[in-house]
C-alpha cells in the first residue's frame, strides 16, 4: 500500500455563505487498497471532506478551496462530479435519497444506462452485482418494499457496477437496526476483500465500525485532523472521550477496573484484545465489588393495552394481540428490528391510527375512543427528526402553539407555561432567537419544549439519539433521565443498544407486529434466540464478561449501574 489515491495537502474550504473556513491545513494521506474510519463529533468537518471526494463540493455546494486534494493524480478542482462518479462510488446515509430506478434492477442499472452499456452486458453486470451483495432475489422489487439494510445493498451494487476504486460510506449505521448493521460492516469488509478497493467510512459509532478490523482511524476535530493513527494506538489513549466520541463499552469497562490499557493488549477490537491474568483478576474483583440489591419497583401501571391489534386498509395485519404496560414514572424502551411494528404500536397509542382490535387503558381509564387531540393531551409523540413537527420560525411561537391552539389558557398562563418549559430544556436563553439559528439536539429541545407545555403524563420519542455524536447523544439523555426524574413517563423507541442498557432498565421486544420479550435490558441482550429473532446483537460488554470467565448477564447489571453512578 505504497501508493496514495488521495492526497490532501494542506487543504481548507470555506462555503460560499460562511464566514469561517470548515476544513482548514488538513493534511492526509489515504493509500491504495487501505481501510479508514474518519469520526468526530458533529460539526467538525467529516461531512465537507467527504463531499470534497465525491464531487458534490463544488457541484451542489459552492465556495474557496485552498492548497490541494488530488484524487487519482488529478487535483479534484480539475474532475467534474461525472468523472469522479467513476472513480469513487457514495453510499449516502439516507439511501432513500440516492434511488432513481422504479425497481432494484432498474436502480442498479442506472450508470450503465447513462454509458450506452449493450442490454446483454448490463442484465450480467447488474446480476453479477446483485449477487456480491446479496440482492439478486429482489431484482424485481421496488426499492420503497425492502429494508433498511436492503436498500443500502442496492445503494452498493449501484456503485459497484462501475467498477470504482474507492467506496464511500456516509455513516452506514444510522438507520439500521443492531443486526442489519452488524451485516452491513461485515459486507464493506467483504466487498475490501474481494475487490482491493480503498473504503473510506464516516461514522462515529466506533465500537460497531471495529466489529471488523480497519487500517486507520482518522479523527477530526473543528476542521481539522486530530489524530491518524491504528485503532490498537487509539483506544489506548483518551482522545476519543476528550474529543466527543463514545469509547467501546468493553474499553469503559476495563478503565472502571483500573486496567491501563495499552497498544500491545491489541484494544482495537474485542476479537483482538489481549488480557493479562493480572488485568482479569482486577476486572473480576472490580465487579464483584459492585452492590447488586435489587430493587422493587410498586409504582402503579399508568398505561397499558390489552390485546391490541391493527390491521392496514389492504388487510396486511403489523399489530397482532399486543398486552403492553408501563409504570407510572418508568422509562423503558422499545426495541426490535425495521419494520417490526414498534412505531406503527406508539401512534395507535397516540391515535395517529385507529387500533382493530382491543383497548388502551390510561390510570385505568379506557381511552379507545378519545381523539387524536384528547390524547395528546396525555400521552405526547416526539419524532425522529425534528424539522418534521416544527412549523413556527421563532422558538417561543413554536413552543406556546399547542396552548394557544388548545383555546382554555389565558395569555398569562401560556407565558409562564412557555417560560417554565423553556428553563426546563434549557433554551430559556435563546427564547427570542430564530429556529433556524439552532443546532439539530437544540431543536430537538424545542420539539420535547413544545410538548412539556401540555404537561402530558406520557412521552415517546422515536429515536432520541439518532445521528447524534456522544457529546449530544449525553446531553439529549441526560435531559430525558432529568424529566423522568421530574415524574414523566418516558418510552423510548431505538435501534441502540447502548441507550437501551443505560438508560432503561427494563426493554420490550416487537418482531413482526409481535411484542416478543418483555424484561429487564441485560436479559433481553445474552438470549441468543431472542437476539436473532428481533435483529438485536450483544454488546462488547458481553465478550469482555466471556473472556474474563464472569456471567455476562450479572456483568452487563453491574456495569449499568456502575456507569449511572459515575455519570451522577
Amino acid at each position: 500500500m505504497e501508493e496514495s489515491i488521495i492526497s490532501f495537502k494542506n487543504f481548507g474550504f470555506k462555503y460560499t455563505a460562511q464566514a469561517e473556513p470548515t476544513l482548514k491545513g488538513i493534511n492526509l494521506d489515504i493509500h491504495k487498497g487501505e481501510k479508514v474510519l474518519i469520526c468526530g463529533p458533529s460539526g467538525c468537518g467529516k461531512s465537507t471532506l467527504f463531499n470534497c471526494l465525491n464531487g458534490l463540493i463544488p457541484a451542489s455546494y459552492s465556495g474557496d478551496a485552498t492548497g490541494e486534494l488530488i484524487i487519482k493524480g488529478k487535483s479534484f478542482k480539475d474532475l467534474d462530479i461525472f468523472s469522479l462518479s467513476k472513480i469513487t462510488g457514495t453510499v449516502l446515509q439516507d439511501s432513500d435519497g440516492q434511488f432513481i430506478g422504479l425497481t432494484v434492477g432498474e436502480d442498479i442499472a442506472f450508470a450503465m444506462e447513462n454509458d450506452n452499456v449493450q442490454l446483454n452486458e448490463m442484465r450480467e453486470r447488474v446480476i453479477e452485482a446483485a449477487k456480491k451483495v446479496g440482492i439478486d432475489s429482489f431484482l424485481n422489487h421496488a426499492p420503497h418494499e425492502l429494508s433498511g439494510g436492503q436498500k443500502q445493498r442496492v445503494s452498493l451494487a449501484g456503485v459497484m457496477v462501475d467498477n470504482v476504486e474507492i467506496f464511500l460510506f456516509d455513516e452506514p449505521l444510522a438507520n439500521l437496526d443492531p443486526a442489519s448493521g452488524k451485516k452491513t460492516i461485515e459486507l464493506i469488509d467483504q466487498i475490501y476483500k474481494d475487490t482491493g478497493a480503498t473504503i473510506i467510512i464516516v461514522e462515529h459509532r466506533i465500537e460497531d465500525v471495529l466489529h471488523r478490523s480497519v487500517d486507520r482511524v482518522v479523527l477530526m476535530g473543528e476542521g481539522s485532523i486530530i489524530l491518524d493513527t491504528t485503532p490498537d494506538k487509539l483506544l489506548s489513549s483518551d482522545s476519543l472521550i476528550k474529543n466527543g466520541i463514545r469509547e467501546p463499552l468493553y474499553v469503559t469497562a476495563l478503565k472502571y477496573a483500573g486496567v491501563e490499557i495499552k497498544e500491545e493488549m491489541k484494544p482495537g477490537m474485542i476479537d483482538t484484545l489481549i488480557l493479562s491474568d493480572g488485568d482479569k483478576k482486577k476486572v473480576i474483583d472490580w465487579i464483584e465489588s459492585v452492590p447488586d440489591k435489587p430493587q422493587m419497583d410498586n409504582r402503579p401501571i399508568l398505561l397499558e393495552t390489552k390485546n391490541l391489534s391493527f390491521s392496514y386498509p389492504n388487510g396486511k395485519e403489523a399489530l397482532k394481540d399486543i398486552n403492553f404496560s408501563i409504570k407510572k414514572g418508568e422509562m423503558m424502551s422499545i426495541v426490535g428490528r425495521n419494520g417490526a411494528g414498534k412505531s406503527t404500536f406508539c401512534k395507535v397509542i397516540c391515535g395517529f391510527e385507529k387500533e382493530s382490535k382491543g383497548n388502551i387503558y390510561l390510570d385505568e381509564k379506557d381511552i379507545s375512543n378519545l381523539s387524536i387531540k384528547e390524547r395528546a393531551e396525555k400521552i405526547a409523540y416526539v419524532m425522529q427528526n425534528p424539522n418534521q413537527m416544527i412549523t413556527k420560525p421563532m422558538i417561543r411561537d413554536e413552543v406556546a402553539l399547542g396552548l394557544i391552539l388548545d383555546g382554555r389558557f389565558s395569555q398569562d398562563e401560556i407565558n409562564e407555561r412557555v417560560d417554565e418549559a423553556l428553563k426546563v430544556c434549557g433554551l430559556y436563553p435563546f427564547r427570542s432567537w430564530p429556529i433556524s439559528a439552532l443546532s439539530f439536539g437544540q431543536k430537538k429541545r424545542v420539539t420535547i419544549a413544545s410538548i412539556l407545555v401540555m404537561r402530558p403524563p406520557v412521552i415517546i420519542l422515536d429515536e432520541p439519539t439518532a445521528g447524534q455524536d456522544f457529546r449530544h447523544y449525553t446531553a439529549i439523555m441526560e435531559f430525558l433521565k432529568s424529566l423522568n426524574e421530574m415524574g414523566y413517563t418516558i418510552i423510548l423507541i431505538t435501534h441502540d443498544m447502548h441507550l437501551m442498557i443505560e438508560y432503561s432498565d427494563r426493554a420490550v421486544v416487537f418482531t413482526e407486529g409481535e411484542m416478543i420479550a418483555d424484561g429487564k435490558s441485560e436479559m433481553i441482550l445474552t438470549d441468543d434466540i431472542l437476539l436473532e429473532k428481533a435483529s438485536l446483537k450483544r454488546t462488547s460488554l458481553s465478550d469482555l464478561a466471556k473472556l474474563v470467565g464472569v456471567d455476562e448477564t450479572m456483568f452487563i447489571r453491574k456495569f449499568i449501574k456502575y456507569d449511572r453512578e459515575v455519570r451522577k
